[in-house]
């Protein structure tokens, strides 16, 4: 049986450990999910193909989260960002509210399901 997919997610994550986990759960989930591992080859990857969801982990080689929201202001874009993050200081909340963030995911604070939580919460909108 052929399951429908829930939509298409690039999860944009240098950590390793971190983007493979993130990938098997919204796999698992049957989301479509590509992955970057730098803020380059995450706009790549939208150019080619728009997806319903970017995961957006600030903190990244060649290109950061806050260089790609940049090129991606809200008013052009029809899809949310879910920033990604280890800090949880207002500064990068302040940076990332300016720059058209739609939710934002602490790490070390919440955990997997929470996160799954709020793709659910913000792809409904998408389709």
């Amino acid at each position: 049986m052929f399951l429908m997919s829930k939509g298409k997610i690039i999860i944009a994550e240098d950590d390793t450990v971190l983007r493979d986990l993130y990938l098997r759960k919204f796999s698992t989930d049957t989301y479509d999910v590509r992955t970057a591992s730098n803020g380059q080859e995450a706009l790549d990857l939208i150019a080619k193909d728009k997806p319903d969801l970017v995961l957006l982990d600030i903190n990244m080689p060649v290109l950061d989260g806050f260089g790609v929201l940049e090129k991606l202001p809200k008013a052009i874009r029809s899809f949310p960002i879910v920033m990604l993050t280890n800090f949880d200081d207002q500064a990068n909340r302040d940076r990332g509210k300016e720059l058209g963030v739609d939710d934002y995911f602490v790490k070390k604070d919440m955990t997997i399901k929470s996160l799954v939580e709020m793709v659910e919460r913000l792809l409904p909108a998408q389709k």
